[in-house]
């Protein structure tokens, strides 16, 4: 099998698997719970199958997939380039209220005391004295960017951290963020059903030279090849009331995969490899980011990083996405 291909995180000098493991799923929070010996064994399945990046963040679980990925790289923390975040707290009230866990108050903030806080918090569950990349993950309005990055840039001077990025940013934001000339990456939902920023945030950052994490690349399992009509969620699961997850849409997207299968058996890969390996080809997108909760789901997910998508596969696939999914329901 080919290799797993790696790019260059930004204006660093890190070398990145095209693929990562994203552990939102494995913090269990709206994912309906979490096995950890589950999470644990499929965090190493992706080491083993060549995935490097690994990106986590506090509040996947409130620190829970953070202790999670920290378990499972223990040992093995030279193979990882290991990203998370800051910027969703509840150690304080400051910045702007975004939602409640168990009737605890998350706020977006991003003030330069509370980074240092974080920071450090992260570095402990993790169980690591550096981190590779740190991103903040969602924009908190009452703090200048200005100050965020000066907190962040101080880390990166004193080692504790490699890299800086930034999730969930408008333009306006993006801009801010790229006047620095700080930032290495930004990290955002991309996949066939969410396009938006190939038209306002892949142009700035290419011009930038700032990298493109995406996140949700099968659309939190919509294009997976195995979301069919009798798929049920519960409990707190976030697909359970997500109009995207329609039986229309279910059906469209049904069309679409019966379209790619022969691009799948010319590669012997699957569906899901497929549209991972699509959205990898997409211009801007330097990182997928794919969520998997057991080692079968995590080696699939990352050998879609060694596929090599021709242009016929690439024409073939386009024509099937502009038939099925351009009007797909929100």
């Amino acid at each position: 099998m080919t290799e797993m291909r790696t790019r260059t995180l930004g204006a660093s000098t890190i070398e990145a698997s095209v693929v990562g493991l994203g552990t939102w799923a494995i913090g269990g929070w709206m994912w309906g719970g979490t096995d950890e010996a589950e999470s644990v064994a499929a965090i190493r399945a992706s080491l083993d199958e060549g995935v490097s990046l690994i990106d986590t963040a506090p509040a996947y679980g409130q620190g829970r997939a953070e202790e999670i990925v920290g378990t499972a790289i223990r040992g093995r923390r030279d193979e990882v380039v290991l990203a998370t975040k800051c910027g969703l707290v509840w150690h304080t009230q400051q910045g702007d209220h975004f939602f409640d866990v168990d009737d605890r108050p998350v706020h977006r903030y991003l003030g330069r005391d509370s980074i240092v806080h974080e920071v450090e918090q992260s570095l402990r569950r993790l169980g690591t004295d550096y981190l590779d990349l740190y991103l903040t993950h969602w924009q908190d309005r009452t703090t200048p960017i200005e100050e965020t990055m000066e907190t962040l840039v101080l880390l990166r001077d004193q080692g504790k951290i490699r890299s800086i990025g930034a999730s969930n940013v408008s333009v306006d934001d993006l801009r801010s963020y790229a006047a620095t000339g700080a930032l290495d990456a930004i990290q955002e939902e991309y996949s066939m059903v969410a396009r938006d920023i190939e038209s306002t945030l892949l142009p700035i950052a290419a011009d930038a030279g700032i990298s493109t994490l995406s996140y949700s690349s099968l659309a939190l399992g919509l294009l997976s090849g195995r979301m069919g009509p009798e798929r049920t969620f519960s409990g707190d699961d976030q697909r359970r009331d997500n109009p995207r997850f329609s039986l229309a849409n279910r059906a469209k997207v049904a069309r679409l995969m019966d379209a790619i299968e022969p691009v799948a058996e010319a590669h012997a890969a699957t569906k899901a490899q497929v549209v991972i390996a699509w959205t990898l080809e997409q211009p801007g997108i330097t990182y997928s980011l794919c969520g998997a909760r057991n080692p079968q789901q995590a080696r699939e997910n990352a050998r879609a990083g060694c596929i090599r998508l021709t242009p016929d596969d690439l024409r073939v696939i386009d024509a099937a996405v502009a038939l099925e999914l351009t009007d797909l329901a929100a």
